[in-house]
């Protein structure tokens, strides 16, 4: 691995977060900053374990203080994009000599981070997924790839990705780099905008219903269909099809998880009530049709019926009997 990552800080310790923090303290020094005082202590104290795909127990320097951060050399922001602007924001100013990676999904994460900033940055897309099972264990359930890429506004150099992607390898995930990350980020943004909004609205979790033409498989193309016209109309080479994509997922759990059916992450906000990232997915496939006055009228109404979703949590209803009587 080259000198410069050695140390590595993970920003949230989520699904996600505790993947990258549990699997990279096997090939550095790793520190994690929480969100709650409780849950660094706990994490020192037990140590972070990984169950399923991998089986480890990492010990890790957690903290909820910025202040008490050791130095780092790489920071990677692990938290869901609705958290993000808080994150950067207790981040901001803090070691001006790391590079900082963004991990989220959706478009427009680094622009957020290189607000509060001015560190190298780099663009990051995964598909692997965790079940959190506690503050301290987090299930390993999708081995998938993390794909990376340096952001071109900041002209982070090729060779500090290709490091960050040797050293996620090395700790036993799966990355690769990429000199140009946006065809797959637009690749994944189309595919999550088609089934993260039909999870969210349908309660159903990403199975083979999304790919077959007498269920819901013409409205996930349609969605699709969509996204590839703005992706188009920005200039963009989509780097996997999304439709494929979708198709090969939902084969994988027939195949490889016949007793588990994946959550796709707004479906988890919807059966949580709290705020979905749809802002980020369709909300962004949404902005980028209008600028590009390019019709995506199914992306719209999805994501504003999603939006109502939301809204939904916070309206008072009458009881059941109430109704009835």
């Amino acid at each position: 691995m080259p000198a410069e990552v050695r140390r590595v800080c993970v920003f949230g310790a989520g699904a996600i977060g505790s993947l990258l923090a549990g699997h990279l303290a096997s090939v550095c020094e790793v520190s994690v900053l929480t969100r709650r005082p409780e849950h660094a202590a706990r994490l020192n104290q037990d140590g972070l374990r990984i169950s399923g795909k991998s089986e480890r127990v990492a010990n890790v320097h957690a903290t909820s203080d910025t202040l008490e951060l050791p130095s780092f050399d790489l920071g990677i922001f692990a938290m869901k994009a609705t958290d993000l602007e808080e994150a950067a924001q207790r981040v901001e100013g803090l070691m001006p000599a790391a590079t900082m990676m963004t991990i989220q999904n959706g478009i427009g994460a680094e622009q957020v981070v290189a607000r509060h900033g001015d560190w190298p940055l780099i663009s990051a897309v995964t598909f692997m997924s965790g079940n959190r099972r506690s503050d301290v264990h987090v299930e390993y359930e999708l081995d998938t790839p993390t794909w990376v890429g340096p952001w071109a506004r900041t002209r982070t150099p090729l060779e500090v990705v290709e490091g960050v992607a040797e050293l996620i390898n090395a700790s036993g995930l799966r990355a690769e780099a990429m000199p140009d990350l946006l065809p797959a980020q637009w690749s994944k943004l189309i595919f999550n905008s088609a089934i993260n909004g039909v999870a969210a609205l349908t309660e159903l979790p990403h199975v083979a219903a999304y790919a077959r033409e007498d269920e819901l498989g013409p409205v996930v193309r349609a969605l699709i269909d969509e996204g590839k016209a703005v992706a188009a109309a920005t200039g963009i080479t989509l780097y996997d099809d999304p439709w494929e994509m979708n198709v090969l997922a939902v084969a994988r759990g027939e195949t490889d998880h016949s007793d588990y059916a994946h959550l796709p992450s707004m479906l988890e906000d919807v059966l949580a009530h709290r705020a979905t990232e749809a802002d980020f997915i369709s909300g962004a496939l949404v902005r980028e049709a209008a600028e590009r006055g390019v019709p995506a009228p199914l992306t719209a109404a999805v994501h504003r019926l999603i939006k109502g979703k939301e809204a939904s949590w916070r309206v008072t209803r009458p009881r059941l009997e109430e109704v009835a009587g």
